[in-house]
């Protein structure tokens, strides 16, 4: 590769990437306890974890997505609290209400669950749009605003949300101020035969559950966090990322292309996919394995292409095929 990236004040060491890998496996054992291979699924959600970021489990029911939020939750020395989204639920049931204290005459506030550092979402899209902005701000900025009080978040504060995509009744599609603000969307897909006979072996017991251990404590979390902003990328790999992010608001197939916010969580999310491969360095698969996670729920295809059939995902296939792949020099 030829120059580095100006913006890492200092390249990860081999050390420092192999203790990283090593608690990558470590967690990804963890998590198979209870989810049976999906080993690209929970990868993924080590790339939220490791860039502060969210993800969304989209997916079928029974899948495991909740299961799998949950191991990785477990799977962290962090407080966890989870939310079950329903329709009548509503903003003061996610930030927290002022209670009027007769003895003082006086507001306490009592906070919602929002206020923890990994925040389960489940079935997000069944709450009403009133209920799913009060999240817009805590995602976003890592503060919540009560009565006009804003109060800050803990560090770190990661949302992962499970949503179904093919019920429709009772449900609300999430708008797209949202969706932006989820780096990731991740799907687990149907297990294989085998796959599927092994969970039908380990968990004929309902009985026995297996246990989830605490592997990454939180001063270890904050320092792979810092240590993937330092993994390099070279100048024609960024240039390749913004071709491929200007695309997308280029063809007539979107309606709607990659936000800034898209490139940024893009250039993260390839950074940290190299560190779970124990490389100092981004190469041109780190993006492509990243293009699709990152993009494809931020983009909304036109009327014309949606009467076509045409997929989210074809549609950056297409963007992707007129641009040069960077090869090393």
């Amino acid at each position: 590769m030829a120059a580095t990236d100006s913006a890492a004040t200092s390249e990860a060491s081999a050390s420092d990437l192999a203790d990283l890998h090593e608690i990558a496996e470590r967690i990804k054992t963890n998590v198979q306890k209870v989810i049976v291979g999906k080993n690209d699924a929970i990868d993924l959600a080590l790339v939220a974890l490791l860039c502060r970021g969210h993800a969304l489990l989209e997916d079928v029911p029974g899948i495991g997505k909740t299961t799998m939020a949950k191991a990785l939750a477990a799977s962290l020395d962090c407080e966890f609290k989870r939310i079950q989204f329903t329709p009548d639920l509503m903003p003061g049931d996610v930030l927290g209400v002022n209670v009027l204290n007769i003895q003082t005459s006086t507001f306490d506030f009592r906070p919602g669950p929002i206020f923890t550092q990994v925040l389960l979402a489940d079935e997000i899209n069944r709450a009403t749009p009133r209920t799913q902005t009060a999240l817009l701000e805590a995602m976003q900025e890592r503060q919540a605003t009560i009565d006009g009080d804003t109060m800050g978040l803990p560090d770190p504060f990661i949302v992962l949300a499970t949503l179904n995509p093919i019920e429709m009744e009772g449900t609300f599609p999430l708008p797209e101020a949202q969706l932006d603000r989820f780096m990731l969307r991740i799907t687990l897909g149907y297990p294989s035969q085998a796959e599927e006979s092994e969970i039908l072996l380990r968990f004929n017991n309902p009985a026995v559950e297996p246990e989830i251990n605490a592997i990454m404590h939180i001063d270890e979390l904050n320092s792979a966090q810092h240590l993937v902003t330092t993994v390099r990328m070279d100048d024609t790999l960024r240039t390749y990322l913004l071709q491929v992010v200007g695309a997308t608001r280029q063809t007539d197939e979107l309606q709607l292309g990659a936000s800034p916010r898209a490139a940024i969580s893009l250039y993260r999310a390839s950074q940290a996919w190299a560190a779970i491969a124990g490389r100092s360095y981004v190469v041109p698969d780190d993006i492509k394995a990243m293009l699709s996670p990152v993009l494809t729920h931020r983009l909304i295809p036109s009327s014309q292409a949606r009467l076509r059939g045409r997929t989210t995902d074809a549609i950056l296939d297409e963007c992707m095929r007129g641009i040069p792949v960077p090869i090393e020099r």
